[in-house]
Protein backbone atom coordinates (compact mmCIF):
# COMPACT_ATOMS: atom_id res chain seq x y z
CA UNK A 1 0.00 0.00 0.00
CA UNK A 2 1.32 3.67 -0.49
CA UNK A 3 0.78 6.01 2.13
CA UNK A 4 0.18 9.70 0.97
CA UNK A 5 -0.57 12.41 3.46
CA UNK A 6 -3.63 14.74 3.84
CA UNK A 7 -3.92 18.07 6.05
CA UNK A 8 -6.80 20.14 6.36
CA UNK A 9 -5.81 23.91 5.84
CA UNK A 10 -8.59 24.80 7.92
CA UNK A 11 -8.58 22.86 11.30
CA UNK A 12 -4.96 20.89 10.41
CA UNK A 13 -6.30 18.05 11.18
CA UNK A 14 -3.77 15.57 9.43
CA UNK A 15 -4.11 12.13 8.81
CA UNK A 16 -1.98 9.02 7.16
CA UNK A 17 -4.19 6.91 3.99
CA UNK A 18 -3.77 4.90 1.04
CA UNK A 19 -3.08 7.22 -1.92
CA UNK A 20 -4.68 4.67 -3.97
CA UNK A 21 -8.44 4.91 -2.67
CA UNK A 22 -8.06 9.16 -2.53
CA UNK A 23 -11.24 10.10 -4.56
CA UNK A 24 -13.34 13.53 -3.62
CA UNK A 25 -13.78 14.25 0.23
CA UNK A 26 -13.46 16.28 2.84
CA UNK A 27 -12.00 16.96 6.24
CA UNK A 28 -12.79 13.64 8.62
CA UNK A 29 -12.94 16.49 11.59
CA UNK A 30 -14.18 19.61 9.95
CA UNK A 31 -15.85 18.48 6.97
CA UNK A 32 -13.63 21.58 4.91
CA UNK A 33 -12.57 20.81 1.51
CA UNK A 34 -9.69 23.05 1.50
CA UNK A 35 -7.35 19.41 1.62
CA UNK A 36 -3.45 19.12 0.93
CA UNK A 37 -2.07 15.70 0.05
CA UNK A 38 1.50 14.66 -0.51
CA UNK A 39 3.27 11.66 0.38
CA UNK A 40 5.98 13.52 1.79
CA UNK A 41 3.98 16.58 3.47
CA UNK A 42 5.42 15.97 6.95
CA UNK A 43 9.02 15.57 5.80
CA UNK A 44 9.91 19.01 3.96
CA UNK A 45 10.27 22.42 5.46
CA UNK A 46 12.28 24.62 3.02
CA UNK A 47 9.02 27.31 1.72
CA UNK A 48 8.18 30.20 0.25
CA UNK A 49 5.00 32.76 1.29
CA UNK A 50 3.81 35.05 -1.36
CA UNK A 51 0.78 37.06 -1.12
CA UNK A 52 -1.58 37.48 -4.32
CA UNK A 53 -1.72 40.32 -5.41
CA UNK A 54 -0.40 42.06 -2.03
CA UNK A 55 -1.21 46.37 -3.04
CA UNK A 56 -4.07 45.59 -4.45
CA UNK A 57 -5.47 43.12 -1.64
CA UNK A 58 -4.72 45.83 0.58
CA UNK A 59 -6.87 48.15 -1.29
CA UNK A 60 -9.67 46.12 -1.55
CA UNK A 61 -9.34 45.08 2.03
CA UNK A 62 -9.01 49.19 3.25
CA UNK A 63 -12.32 49.86 0.66
CA UNK A 64 -15.03 47.07 0.85
CA UNK A 65 -16.87 48.16 -2.44
CA UNK A 66 -13.84 46.88 -4.38
CA UNK A 67 -14.40 43.82 -3.59
CA UNK A 68 -15.77 42.51 -6.83
CA UNK A 69 -14.70 45.19 -9.05
CA UNK A 70 -11.13 44.82 -11.34
CA UNK A 71 -8.27 47.16 -9.51
CA UNK A 72 -5.32 48.06 -10.70
CA UNK A 73 -2.39 49.91 -8.40
CA UNK A 74 -0.29 52.03 -10.85
CA UNK A 75 0.55 55.32 -12.28
CA UNK A 76 -1.15 57.23 -14.99
CA UNK A 77 -1.65 56.93 -18.15
CA UNK A 78 2.59 56.73 -18.94
CA UNK A 79 3.37 55.14 -15.69
CA UNK A 80 3.43 50.93 -15.15
CA UNK A 81 0.88 48.62 -13.66
CA UNK A 82 2.43 48.03 -10.01
CA UNK A 83 -0.45 45.33 -9.02
CA UNK A 84 -3.53 43.82 -10.83
CA UNK A 85 -6.09 41.93 -8.66
CA UNK A 86 -7.14 39.02 -9.87
CA UNK A 87 -10.63 39.96 -11.94
CA UNK A 88 -8.34 42.45 -13.46
CA UNK A 89 -5.98 39.30 -14.12
CA UNK A 90 -8.58 38.06 -16.29
CA UNK A 91 -8.89 40.60 -19.03
CA UNK A 92 -4.92 39.95 -19.63
CA UNK A 93 -3.33 43.07 -17.12
CA UNK A 94 -0.24 42.15 -15.91
CA UNK A 95 2.16 43.72 -12.91
CA UNK A 96 4.76 46.01 -15.01
CA UNK A 97 2.29 46.20 -18.22
CA UNK A 98 2.21 50.11 -19.37
CA UNK A 99 -0.95 51.58 -17.76
CA UNK A 100 -2.22 52.37 -21.30
CA UNK A 101 -2.32 48.63 -22.24
CA UNK A 102 -3.66 47.65 -19.18
CA UNK A 103 -6.94 50.35 -19.42
CA UNK A 104 -6.88 49.30 -23.17
CA UNK A 105 -7.40 45.80 -21.84
CA UNK A 106 -9.79 46.37 -18.86
CA UNK A 107 -10.74 50.03 -19.25
CA UNK A 108 -14.00 49.49 -16.61
CA UNK A 109 -11.05 49.34 -13.66
CA UNK A 110 -10.44 51.13 -10.89
CA UNK A 111 -7.07 52.85 -10.97
CA UNK A 112 -5.16 53.43 -7.48
CA UNK A 113 -2.30 55.31 -7.05
CA UNK A 114 0.51 53.37 -5.29
CA UNK A 115 0.72 54.10 -1.60
CA UNK A 116 4.02 52.54 -0.54
CA UNK A 117 3.71 53.73 3.23
CA UNK A 118 1.20 51.70 3.44
CA UNK A 119 1.87 48.53 1.93
CA UNK A 120 5.33 48.98 3.93
CA UNK A 121 3.36 48.58 7.55
CA UNK A 122 1.40 45.97 5.97
CA UNK A 123 4.49 43.77 4.99
CA UNK A 124 5.98 44.59 8.31
CA UNK A 125 2.84 43.04 10.55
CA UNK A 126 3.43 40.09 7.86
CA UNK A 127 6.73 39.70 8.41
CA UNK A 128 6.28 39.48 12.46
CA UNK A 129 3.52 36.94 11.80
CA UNK A 130 6.27 35.08 9.76
CA UNK A 131 9.26 35.38 12.37
CA UNK A 132 6.43 33.75 15.03
CA UNK A 133 6.48 30.73 12.68
CA UNK A 134 9.97 30.50 12.59
CA UNK A 135 13.20 32.84 13.28
CA UNK A 136 14.87 31.88 9.40
CA UNK A 137 13.08 33.99 7.62
CA UNK A 138 14.73 35.96 4.49
CA UNK A 139 12.60 38.34 2.89
CA UNK A 140 12.51 39.02 -1.01
CA UNK A 141 10.27 42.15 -0.92
CA UNK A 142 7.77 43.21 1.54
CA UNK A 143 5.13 40.72 0.71
CA UNK A 144 7.03 37.45 0.08
CA UNK A 145 9.63 35.88 1.82
CA UNK A 146 11.69 31.75 2.10
CA UNK A 147 10.91 30.32 5.54
CA UNK A 148 12.87 27.54 7.12
CA UNK A 149 10.61 25.41 9.35
CA UNK A 150 13.38 22.91 10.28
CA UNK A 151 13.42 22.27 13.74
CA UNK A 152 10.13 23.98 14.82
CA UNK A 153 8.08 20.35 14.85
CA UNK A 154 9.18 20.68 18.81
CA UNK A 155 8.42 24.29 19.19
CA UNK A 156 5.12 24.59 17.40
CA UNK A 157 3.67 21.24 18.44
CA UNK A 158 2.94 20.18 14.74
CA UNK A 159 5.34 19.48 11.45
CA UNK A 160 6.18 22.24 9.55
CA UNK A 161 3.40 22.05 6.96
CA UNK A 162 0.39 22.65 9.41
CA UNK A 163 2.77 25.72 10.57
CA UNK A 164 2.75 27.18 7.18
CA UNK A 165 -1.42 26.68 6.65
CA UNK A 166 -1.49 27.95 9.88
CA UNK A 167 0.09 31.51 9.45
CA UNK A 168 -1.11 31.89 6.22
CA UNK A 169 -4.60 31.48 8.41
CA UNK A 170 -3.23 34.42 10.50
CA UNK A 171 -2.52 36.31 8.08
CA UNK A 172 -5.89 36.45 6.35
CA UNK A 173 -7.88 36.78 9.25
CA UNK A 174 -5.29 39.37 11.39
CA UNK A 175 -4.20 41.37 8.27
CA UNK A 176 -7.18 40.73 5.97
CA UNK A 177 -4.81 39.75 2.37
CA UNK A 178 -4.53 36.13 1.09
CA UNK A 179 -1.00 34.56 0.59
CA UNK A 180 -0.16 30.88 -1.20
CA UNK A 181 2.71 28.68 -0.13
CA UNK A 182 5.17 26.84 -2.07
CA UNK A 183 6.70 23.66 0.12
CA UNK A 184 9.69 21.39 -1.29
CA UNK A 185 13.43 20.82 0.27
CA UNK A 186 14.99 23.76 -1.39
CA UNK A 187 14.63 27.43 -2.08
CA UNK A 188 14.36 27.26 -6.04
CA UNK A 189 11.85 24.43 -5.64
CA UNK A 190 9.43 26.10 -3.12
CA UNK A 191 9.87 29.41 -5.11
CA UNK A 192 8.40 27.64 -8.56
CA UNK A 193 5.64 25.81 -6.33
CA UNK A 194 4.23 29.03 -4.77
CA UNK A 195 2.85 30.07 -8.29
CA UNK A 196 1.16 26.85 -9.25
CA UNK A 197 -2.28 27.39 -6.71
CA UNK A 198 -2.89 31.11 -6.58
CA UNK A 199 -4.46 32.50 -4.93
CA UNK A 200 -4.83 31.45 -1.82
CA UNK A 201 -2.70 27.72 -2.83
CA UNK A 202 -0.41 25.55 -1.57
CA UNK A 203 1.31 23.58 -3.29
CA UNK A 204 4.50 20.71 -2.64
CA UNK A 205 7.46 19.61 -4.21
CA UNK A 206 9.26 16.79 -3.12
CA UNK A 207 12.00 14.51 -3.70
CA UNK A 208 10.05 11.66 -5.52
CA UNK A 209 8.50 14.05 -8.22
CA UNK A 210 10.28 17.44 -8.75
CA UNK A 211 12.21 16.04 -11.31
CA UNK A 212 9.59 14.89 -13.06
CA UNK A 213 7.78 17.80 -13.13
CA UNK A 214 10.37 19.78 -14.02
CA UNK A 215 11.16 18.05 -16.72
CA UNK A 216 8.26 19.64 -19.35
CA UNK A 217 8.51 23.12 -17.67
CA UNK A 218 9.54 26.00 -19.89
CA UNK A 219 13.00 27.18 -19.34
CA UNK A 220 11.46 30.84 -17.50
CA UNK A 221 9.99 28.69 -14.66
CA UNK A 222 13.56 29.08 -13.64
CA UNK A 223 14.13 31.39 -11.13
CA UNK A 224 16.03 34.24 -12.32
CA UNK A 225 15.52 33.55 -15.97
CA UNK A 226 14.04 37.02 -16.85
CA UNK A 227 12.02 37.91 -20.51
CA UNK A 228 15.41 38.77 -22.32
CA UNK A 229 17.29 35.28 -21.12
CA UNK A 230 14.38 32.98 -22.06
CA UNK A 231 14.64 34.45 -25.59
CA UNK A 232 18.20 33.81 -25.56
CA UNK A 233 17.47 30.37 -24.42
CA UNK A 234 14.74 29.57 -26.72
CA UNK A 235 16.88 31.26 -29.79
CA UNK A 236 19.63 28.52 -28.78
CA UNK A 237 17.20 25.62 -28.97
CA UNK A 238 16.90 25.48 -24.82
CA UNK A 239 13.16 25.90 -24.36
CA UNK A 240 12.41 23.11 -21.55
CA UNK A 241 13.71 21.74 -18.43
CA UNK A 242 14.47 18.66 -20.52
CA UNK A 243 16.22 20.30 -23.07
CA UNK A 244 18.98 22.13 -20.70
CA UNK A 245 19.74 18.68 -18.73
CA UNK A 246 21.18 17.76 -22.03
CA UNK A 247 23.80 20.37 -22.00
CA UNK A 248 26.74 20.15 -20.19
CA UNK A 249 27.55 22.04 -17.26
CA UNK A 250 30.80 23.72 -18.24
CA UNK A 251 28.91 23.73 -21.64
CA UNK A 252 26.22 26.10 -20.09
CA UNK A 253 28.76 28.47 -18.18
CA UNK A 254 30.87 29.03 -21.69
CA UNK A 255 27.60 30.17 -23.04
CA UNK A 256 26.06 32.00 -20.02
CA UNK A 257 28.32 32.60 -17.63
CA UNK A 258 27.72 32.52 -13.95
CA UNK A 259 23.62 32.34 -14.76
CA UNK A 260 24.82 29.03 -16.85
CA UNK A 261 25.85 27.38 -13.11
CA UNK A 262 22.55 27.85 -11.95
CA UNK A 263 20.82 26.80 -15.00
CA UNK A 264 22.63 23.33 -14.55
CA UNK A 265 21.62 22.96 -10.88
CA UNK A 266 18.46 24.22 -10.82
CA UNK A 267 17.06 22.11 -14.08
CA UNK A 268 18.10 19.06 -11.99
CA UNK A 269 16.03 20.23 -8.74
CA UNK A 270 19.25 20.88 -7.08
CA UNK A 271 19.67 24.39 -4.81
CA UNK A 272 22.22 24.60 -1.68
CA UNK A 273 21.34 28.42 -0.59
CA UNK A 274 19.94 28.31 2.65
CA UNK A 275 17.30 30.76 4.00
CA UNK A 276 19.80 34.02 5.20
CA UNK A 277 17.63 35.96 7.68
CA UNK A 278 20.03 38.85 7.48
CA UNK A 279 19.16 39.89 3.62
CA UNK A 280 16.12 42.05 4.35
CA UNK A 281 16.66 45.29 3.15
CA UNK A 282 19.36 45.62 0.26
CA UNK A 283 18.43 48.66 -1.23
CA UNK A 284 16.01 51.81 -1.11
CA UNK A 285 15.32 53.71 -3.89
CA UNK A 286 12.21 55.73 -5.21
CA UNK A 287 11.00 56.51 -8.89
CA UNK A 288 8.92 58.50 -11.06
CA UNK A 289 7.32 58.13 -14.49
CA UNK A 290 6.71 61.74 -16.49
CA UNK A 291 3.62 62.89 -18.20
CA UNK A 292 5.50 63.83 -20.46
CA UNK A 293 8.66 62.56 -21.71
CA UNK A 294 11.64 65.12 -20.97
CA UNK A 295 14.70 66.30 -21.91
CA UNK A 296 15.61 69.12 -20.41
CA UNK A 297 18.08 69.04 -17.73
CA UNK A 298 17.07 71.41 -15.38
CA UNK A 299 13.22 70.32 -15.61
CA UNK A 300 14.75 66.54 -14.71
CA UNK A 301 16.54 67.65 -11.81
CA UNK A 302 13.22 69.51 -10.54
CA UNK A 303 12.34 65.74 -10.59
CA UNK A 304 15.23 64.09 -8.57
CA UNK A 305 15.18 66.26 -5.75
CA UNK A 306 12.08 65.11 -4.22
CA UNK A 307 12.88 61.19 -4.72
CA UNK A 308 16.26 62.08 -3.26
CA UNK A 309 14.27 63.34 0.02
CA UNK A 310 11.88 60.01 -0.69
CA UNK A 311 14.82 58.41 -0.30
CA UNK A 312 16.72 60.05 2.48
CA UNK A 313 13.65 60.05 4.71
CA UNK A 314 13.05 55.92 4.01
CA UNK A 315 16.32 55.17 5.35
CA UNK A 316 16.05 57.34 8.44
CA UNK A 317 13.31 55.77 9.05
CA UNK A 318 14.25 52.35 8.67
CA UNK A 319 17.71 52.82 10.34
CA UNK A 320 20.36 52.48 7.50
CA UNK A 321 22.59 54.99 5.53
CA UNK A 322 23.95 54.23 2.30
CA UNK A 323 27.25 54.25 0.61
CA UNK A 324 26.41 53.25 -3.29
CA UNK A 325 24.33 56.28 -5.18
CA UNK A 326 22.38 54.69 -8.10
CA UNK A 327 20.50 56.93 -10.73
CA UNK A 328 18.03 55.40 -12.87
CA UNK A 329 16.69 56.45 -16.34
CA UNK A 330 14.15 55.17 -18.81
CA UNK A 331 14.18 56.79 -22.34
CA UNK A 332 10.65 57.10 -24.30
CA UNK A 333 11.18 53.98 -26.40
CA UNK A 334 11.48 52.34 -22.69
CA UNK A 335 15.02 51.40 -22.52
CA UNK A 336 17.00 51.48 -19.17
CA UNK A 337 19.83 53.83 -18.42
CA UNK A 338 21.44 52.74 -15.17
CA UNK A 339 24.35 54.77 -13.49
CA UNK A 340 26.44 54.54 -9.91
CA UNK A 341 28.57 56.25 -7.82
CA UNK A 342 30.16 55.08 -4.99
CA UNK A 343 30.26 57.70 -2.10
CA UNK A 344 34.20 58.27 0.41
CA UNK A 345 31.30 58.05 3.31
CA UNK A 346 27.69 56.19 3.96
CA UNK A 347 25.45 59.08 3.90
CA UNK A 348 21.62 59.52 5.22
CA UNK A 349 21.38 62.93 3.57
CA UNK A 350 19.25 63.86 0.75
CA UNK A 351 21.33 67.31 -0.21
CA UNK A 352 24.15 64.18 -0.39
CA UNK A 353 22.50 61.94 -2.48
CA UNK A 354 21.42 64.69 -4.96
CA UNK A 355 24.90 66.20 -5.22
CA UNK A 356 26.18 62.65 -6.07
CA UNK A 357 23.26 62.01 -8.26
CA UNK A 358 23.02 65.45 -10.48
CA UNK A 359 26.68 65.64 -11.86
CA UNK A 360 25.54 62.28 -13.14
CA UNK A 361 22.00 63.03 -14.67
CA UNK A 362 23.95 65.96 -16.49
CA UNK A 363 26.60 63.52 -18.24
CA UNK A 364 24.11 60.97 -19.09
CA UNK A 365 20.72 62.88 -20.80
CA UNK A 366 23.05 64.13 -23.52
CA UNK A 367 19.81 65.75 -25.48
CA UNK A 368 17.80 62.50 -25.06
CA UNK A 369 13.90 62.35 -23.72
CA UNK A 370 13.09 60.22 -20.60
CA UNK A 371 9.86 58.83 -19.55
CA UNK A 372 10.80 58.15 -16.24
CA UNK A 373 13.80 58.76 -13.27
CA UNK A 374 15.06 57.17 -10.31
CA UNK A 375 17.26 57.40 -7.34
CA UNK A 376 18.73 54.75 -5.35
CA UNK A 377 21.23 53.74 -2.46
CA UNK A 378 22.95 50.01 -1.73
CA UNK A 379 25.60 49.36 0.13
CA UNK A 380 23.96 49.94 3.48
CA UNK A 381 25.04 50.32 6.56
CA UNK A 382 24.90 51.30 9.82
CA UNK A 383 23.74 55.30 9.91
CA UNK A 384 26.34 55.96 13.10
CA UNK A 385 29.45 55.45 10.15
CA UNK A 386 27.30 58.07 8.21
CA UNK A 387 27.35 61.53 7.23
CA UNK A 388 31.15 62.71 8.96
CA UNK A 389 32.25 66.12 8.90
CA UNK A 390 34.10 66.76 5.74
CA UNK A 391 36.97 69.36 6.67
CA UNK A 392 37.66 69.98 2.75
CA UNK A 393 34.21 70.95 2.68
CA UNK A 394 33.60 73.77 5.29
CA UNK A 395 30.39 74.08 4.62
CA UNK A 396 28.93 70.36 5.07
CA UNK A 397 28.12 70.75 8.45
CA UNK A 398 25.94 73.65 8.15
CA UNK A 399 24.32 71.76 5.36
CA UNK A 400 23.73 68.68 7.93
CA UNK A 401 22.17 70.88 10.43
CA UNK A 402 19.75 72.78 7.96
CA UNK A 403 18.48 68.86 6.43
CA UNK A 404 19.01 67.82 10.59
CA UNK A 405 16.34 70.57 11.55
CA UNK A 406 13.81 69.97 8.71
CA UNK A 407 13.27 66.71 9.15
CA UNK A 408 12.76 67.36 12.81
CA UNK A 409 10.01 69.90 12.01
CA UNK A 410 8.39 67.37 9.42
CA UNK A 411 8.54 64.93 12.29
CA UNK A 412 6.29 66.97 14.20
CA UNK A 413 4.17 68.55 11.46
CA UNK A 414 3.97 65.93 8.49
CA UNK A 415 6.51 65.32 5.52
CA UNK A 416 4.69 68.38 3.57
CA UNK A 417 4.86 70.71 6.11
CA UNK A 418 8.78 72.58 5.23
CA UNK A 419 10.54 72.50 1.66
CA UNK A 420 13.78 73.38 0.82
CA UNK A 421 14.03 75.95 -2.30
CA UNK A 422 14.86 73.23 -4.84
CA UNK A 423 11.93 71.93 -4.08
CA UNK A 424 9.57 74.61 -5.35
CA UNK A 425 8.66 73.98 -8.81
Amino acid sequence: MTDTVQLCRDCLHIERMDANALGPRRCPSCHGSRLIRHPELMDLSIAHIDCDAFYASVEKRDDPSLADKPVIVGGGQRGVVSAACYVARIYGVRSAMPMFKALKACPDAVVIRPNMEKYSAVGRQIRALMLDATPLVEPLSIDEAFLDLSGTTRLHGRPPAATLAHLVKRIETEIGVSASIGLSYNKSLAKIASDLDKPRGFAVLGRADALSFLEEQPVGIIWGVGKSLRAKLEQDGLRTIRDLKKIDKFDLIARYGAMGKRLYHFARGEDDRGVQPDGETKSISAETTFNADLSDIQSLKEELWPLCEKVARRMKRQGFAGRSVHLKLKTADFKTVTRSRTLPDPTQFAEVLYRTAAPILEKTVEGRAFRLIGVGVADLTDPVLADPIDLADPDSGKRAKVERAIDAVRAKLGDGALKKGRGWH
